[in-house]
């Protein structure tokens, strides 16, 4: 370093995405990653567990639909593992088909969810409350 430079150290958020979806997988990156975010894909809910025991992120992102085993019971199984102590507490976001899905969200007590089409303003809002120990709860649609 020269004399008279600071090295300024900057934090990288970690966020894994289980998604199978390409496109879903391309959307979520082209918003989040960047210089201080990093995003990482598993493409089935049943790879989110050993990535976390790995390493755990600052923030898991669960597409309900995904592979083998969906957002809903991915959310309960690192819910359960937190619960004992196997892995260290981290939010949750899910990503619902539609309005009804709420129910799951809720039952598999997700930290945060938004209802596709994802909106990248939304999602950036979700995952600054959920980075910053808050929560995100987009609204239910309203059916004219």
């Amino acid at each position: 370093m020269l004399p008279g430079t600071a090295l300024a150290l900057r934090s990288v958020s970690t966020i894994l995405l289980a998604a199978d979806a390409d496109w879903l997988y391309e959307d979520i990156h082209a918003t989040l990653a960047g210089r201080t975010t990093a995003v990482h894909r598993v493409h089935s809910g049943a790879d989110v567990l050993p990535v976390v025991d790995a390493g755990p992120p600052e923030l898991v992102i669960l597409d309900l639909q995904t592979g083998n085993q969906g957002g809903m019971a991915t959310c309960i199984e690192l819910r359960l593992e937190q619960d004992m102590g196997r892995i260290p507490d981290f939010p949750v976001l899910m990503l619902l088909d539609r309005d009804d899905d709420v129910f799951l969200a809720k039952r598999a007590a997700a930290d945060g969810w938004l209802i596709k089409p994802i909106d990248p303003i939304r999602l950036r809002r979700a995952v600054k409350a959920l980075l910053g120990g808050g929560t995100y709860f987009q609204e239910r649609r309203q059916v004219s």
